[in-house]
């Protein structure tokens, strides 16, 4: 008996896939979302298999994040944010509360919750990493195909 192997598999056509924002550094998490979503259509994703959607900032993704999750025409959420450390403990506070929550919702929906917030020291930084939002759309529409190979076997 051979084994069988789970494919990497970019090919987004018949993906349902949100993108949450951030407002909060919104010159950046624009940009980012703009990124994000031109992807997607490189990657096959239909515009109307795309849900956008919008948070206050990095500290209530998630819940947003899980709501989209829950329904049933999405395969996979992309969580984008931007959280850039000041002069006091906000950062850990923020950044931390983002992670842990941004995982959950993926945990809990059983559906990849993508996590592309940029925690950095400082604008240049965050401004530097503005591209790497592209992606995240790789890795959710890889991800959506891996658990629906998944489930196919089983």
């Amino acid at each position: 008996m051979s084994p069988r192997s789970i494919d990497q598999n970019l090919f987004g056509k018949g993906l349902g896939i949100a993108v949450v924002t951030a407002r909060f550094n919104s010159y950046i998490t624009d940009q980012m979302t703009e990124l994000t979503v031109n992807r997607l259509g490189e990657l096959g994703v239909a515009s109307e298999d795309i849900v956008l959607a919008k948070a206050p900032g990095a500290f209530e993704l998630p819940l947003i994040a899980r709501r989209l999750a829950e329904r049933g025409d999405i395969d996979a959420v992309i969580c984008i944010g931007a959280v850039i450390r000041g002069d006091t403990d906000h950062y850990e506070f923020v950044a931390r509360a983002a992670t842990q929550g941004i995982a959950r919702a993926g945990d809990d929906s059983g559906k990849p919750v993508i996590f592309g917030v940029l925690t950095t020291n400082n604008t240049e930084d965050a401004v530097k990493r503005i591209a790497h939002a592209s992606g995240y759309a790789d890795a959710a529409v890889e991800m959506a195909n891996t658990i629906r190979q998944i489930h196919e076997l089983s």
